[in-house]
């Protein structure tokens, strides 16, 4: 057998970008508030791009469910690699079954978290009158934080 040239070699580490704490918990916060704003109570919930909790926050009078649906349609962000809305509507022939995978919901109100062209995670909200408006919420919040994401580091 040949020798792999570099190119193909693959690599003993790889860097990759992720989101810190504090702009984590910064996200959910807004995306709250911006609801709350709105009058609905809602949760939300930041992954990392491994789809682990990183960050959720649950305003006052929302309902517990609310924080395992926003966490669920966080988690079809990072399945997908597009917003959840985005998802539902370009694989509508698979939704159904799609809602069957442990820990993923498809449904609207989840967000990609990116900075510089990387995924770093993803939001999910619920509690909202509809999931358009939990994105609505979730994409204020990222609006909001712009500038910190466009120079994450």
């Amino acid at each position: 057998m040949g020798e792999e040239s570099d190119a193909a070699k693959p690599a003993n580490a790889v860097t990759v970008k992720q989101i810190s704490m504090e702009l984590a918990l910064d996200i959910a916060r807004e995306a709250v508030l911006a609801c709350r704003v709105k009058g609905y109570n809602v949760a939300a919930v930041v992954v990392d791009r491994s789809a682990n909790v990183q960050a959720l926050l649950r305003d006052t009078m929302a309902n517990r469910f609310t924080l395992e649906i926003a966490e669920k349609k966080a988690n079809a962000v990072i399945l997908s690699g597009v917003n959840s809305s985005e998802f539902r509507a370009n694989r509508a022939d698979i939704k159904d079954e799609m809602n069957e995978v442990d820990g993923v919901m498809v449904l609207d109100g989840g967000l990609k978290i990116e900075a510089a062209g990387s995924l770093l995670g993803a939001i999910g909200v619920s509690g909202a009158p509809g999931g358009d408006k939990d994105a609505e919420c979730a994409q204020s919040a990222l609006d909001k934080l712009a500038e910190r994401l466009e120079f994450a580091e």
